[in-house]
């Protein structure tokens, strides 16, 4: 499938309805609002084509770059051309896919981790926090715990939205994760309150992470 015929098809299946949800979460004019199963069926089709992909995301089109994500091959991806994209996106949507189905699958992404986790760059530290959490619960040893935590207590509450919701999640995987910890961890989120009047849907669990630790804890028990 050639750009022009992969554009099409997403022009095709937008709709308005899905176009100002994406508005309303902060996605401007280059948007064709198509809907996640259409863009997966799109995806589907095209199977992996990397050299495709690239070309989709720099387009710059939010629906191109869902689509570019699920067709993308990770292992082509040099650092340097992981991180540029890392920093272009700031739908946090499209950041989070390309966490969930790259960033996360990336080889040797623990170097990247090391050096995003620093960054001055919103989205790209947002990431790094996002591979920091990831790590809590499947990669520890490379971590030290206490030192997480404290950063976490220092820098959580002055850092931008974006990189507050990954560090939280950092500290909420710790509690969960580690009862040497927990107490701490319980401690941090009661001290610095981030997230503690979101507002969540009947049944969902609040990202606060004194609740959050406690209820995934209580039906771990059960």
């Amino acid at each position: 499938m050639t750009l022009k015929d992969a554009l099409s098809s997403l022009e095709e299946l937008g709709t308005e309805r899905m176009r100002e949800f994406n508005k309303k979460h902060g996605v401007g004019q280059n948007q064709f609002g198509v809907k996640m199963g259409d863009i997966r069926a799109v995806a589907k089709k095209i199977k992996t084509d990397h050299d495709l992909s690239l070309k989709l995301w720099n387009t710059e089109n939010i629906d191109a770059r869902f689509l570019a994500i699920l067709i993308m091959d990770p292992a082509k991806l040099s650092p340097e051309t992981l991180t540029d994209m890392v920093r272009s996106e700031k739908f946090t949507h499209v950041a989070d896919w390309l966490y969930s189905y790259v960033i996360k699958i990336y080889p040797d992404n623990e170097s990247l981790r090391m050096v995003w986790i620093n960054s001055e760059d919103p989205m790209i530290a947002r990431a790094g926090w996002s591979l920091t959490s990831g790590c809590v619960a499947r990669n520890p040893d490379v971590l030290d715990l206490p030192a997480i935590l404290d950063r976490i207590e220092t820098e959580m509450l002055a850092s931008p939205s974006a990189v507050q919701w990954t560090m939280n999640a950092t500290l909420a995987n710790i509690g969960i994760h580690f009862p040497e910890y927990r107490n701490r961890a319980l401690a941090i989120g009661e001290k610095l309150g981030v997230y503690r009047n979101y507002p969540v849907s009947k049944g969902c669990t609040s990202p606060f992470a004194p609740i959050w630790i406690n209820e995934i804890v209580r039906r771990k028990e059960q």
